[in-house]
């Protein structure tokens, strides 16, 4: 079986190519043909979705996963253009050549597909509203994948992280070893959720063949503010040696840190269906976050 992964350098299409290994052959995308170890890789540029089914024609795969996608929130709102051939043009191109070749496809949403002024965890068939271009790329993509007739698994998450990569966990261990103090936003509330809980978690969702269409929220369990998740780090962090001491964290409004992008308030996504469906139990957010401090020290050690 030939497994192709969409944007291999990632944080969820790094852990993807760990997790996938077991089931054959792993081929990885990105844009520069390069993987962050430096190992060459196939090429797919989503800023120009015509090239891609000739390059799904020559790999002929068995499963295709997009980890792909434009998450840079804030530009998004005046690189619309550029984050709609990512997030929704391109899914859809290649979706339809998954529906045409009976390839099943797994593809990757969020949290930002909804307004966030819901205050109970948002359920899979719930009407979207995002609130700025990402959202809605995102949003379109989904349609996109949908429309496209193939057999599917779109799985939303939300407030991705880890170990590698660009994320709000290593940008607070780089800022809490160089300040005393900071001020973190704590009127936005989600779930953390491990980049390698959403690869394991797909892979199990590859071996349910009887589900293997429909939509699923994918995040650990519980919830938080990036306040308290901040809080959270830094305690985890100095438990660990990772840091010497924890800073002082002081909560700010979400009108205190002012972004081009609209953020939604209220980002907890239901995920009961995905654990009923697929028969796993999703861990809470802290056990998650503990582990990844804990790979972060003995890589330090």
């Amino acid at each position: 079986m030939t497994v192709l992964v969409f944007g291999g350098n990632g944080q969820v299409g790094q852990e993807l190519l760990r997790a996938l290994a077991p089931l054959g052959n792993v081929v990885a995308t990105t844009r520069s043909g390069l993987l962050p170890d430096g190992r060459v890789c196939e090429i797919a540029d989503f800023g120009e979705p015509e090239s891609l089914p000739a390059l799904l024609d020559r790999l002929r795969p068995s499963v295709v996963i997009n980890a792909a996608a434009y998450t840079a929130v804030d530009r998004a709102e005046q690189e619309s253009e550029a984050a709609f051939l990512v997030n929704a043009q391109a899914p859809g191109v290649i979706a339809r050549w998954c529906a045409a070749h009976r390839v099943p496809m797994v593809h990757y949403s969020t949290d930002y597909v909804f307004n966030g002024e819901g205050t109970a965890p948002y359920r899979e068939n719930e009407p979207t509203a995002p609130l700025g271009v990402y959202g809605t790329s995102k949003r379109d993509g989904e349609e996109a994948v949908r429309a496209a007739g193939g057999r599917h698994l779109i799985f939303r998450t939300a407030w991705v992280y880890a170990s590698h990569g660009g994320n709000f966990l290593r940008t607070m261990l780089r800022v809490g070893a160089e300040r005393d103090e900071l001020r973190v936003v704590a009127d936005q509330v989600g779930t953390p959720t491990p980049a390698a809980l959403i690869a394991d978690v797909t892979v199990k969702g590859l071996q349910h063949p009887d589900q293997l269409s429909g939509t699923w929220h994918l995040t650990a369990s519980g919830q938080t503010s990036w306040h308290g998740f901040a809080e959270a780090i830094f305690n985890e962090a100095k438990a660990a040696g990772l840091l010497a001491k924890a800073p002082m964290v002081h909560a700010i409004s979400s009108a205190e840190y002012p972004t081009p992008a609209k953020r939604p308030s209220w980002s907890v996504l239901d995920n009961r269906k995905l654990q009923q469906d697929f028969g796993i139990v999703l861990p809470p957010w802290e056990q998650g976050l503990h582990r990844i401090i804990g790979e972060l020290a003995s890589a330090k050690a």
